[in-house]
């Protein structure tokens, strides 16, 4: 399940952005419930704003409850999910992404782009409002990758139909099954397990 990721670096273009925070820090270690960089369309152009990790329709009563994740393979029938698939879909930049595995002992591995300084995360937004201010919030979508879950991770091309409001339907669904790119990757030292490290020792390899 992809449960941390990392945004602690990026380039000019990306810091020029509409919306980009002029007070945005790097962060190592990004974990649900985080505020994280959603990159959406408004008025059709792209935009950065600030997020909650976290789904959260107007209609949801029990705040213990906010998705941080969407499996690909059923989100579109799913109540919490299906009006934003259709309508409020958003993209999730990162560095790369945390995976821990073995049975007994796990270990964590880093995850990150072949060749590419930034992926971008499929993902679905929703604004909940409150006491007059409206808060942004997000879920990252799944795809299954042996018995692990990653986030879905799409190219440039697939970004701008995704983002779209004119793309159709079909398409949308047919980008759920994006072949996902090569990813390289790196045991760790166990310092990542420590959910309040972040800063770039939980990077340190093993």
């Amino acid at each position: 399940m992809c449960g941390r990721f990392a945004l602690f670096r990026w380039t000019p273009a990306f810091a020029a952005m509409p919306g980009f925070p002029a007070d945005q820090l790097p962060h190592w270690s990004i974990a649900p419930n985080s505020q994280v960089l959603l990159l959406r369309h408004m008025d059709g152009e792209p935009h950065l704003a600030r997020a909650r990790w976290g789904l959260t329709p107007p209609w949801l009563t029990d705040l213990t409850k906010t998705p941080a994740q969407a499996r690909a393979e059923t989100l579109a029938e799913q109540p919490m999910f299906r009006d934003a698939f259709r309508q409020r879909r958003g993209l999730l930049p990162a560095n790369g992404f945390y995976e821990w595995r073995g049975t007994a002992r796990k270990r964590p591995y880093w995850l990150t782009g072949d060749g590419l300084p930034m992926l971008h995360f499929a993902a679905l937004w929703e604004a909940y409002p409150v006491e007059g201010h409206v808060y942004l919030s997000v879920a990252v979508i799944t795809q299954a990758a042996a018995n692990q879950r990653r986030p879905l991770i799409l190219t440039e091309a697939a970004q701008q139909a995704w983002l779209s409001a004119d793309t159709p339907i079909a398409e949308v669904h047919s980008l759920l099954l994006s072949p996902q790119p090569q990813l390289r990757e790196r045991v760790l030292v166990n310092l990542v397990n420590d959910p309040k490290l972040d800063a770039p020792e939980c990077l340190t390899p093993a």
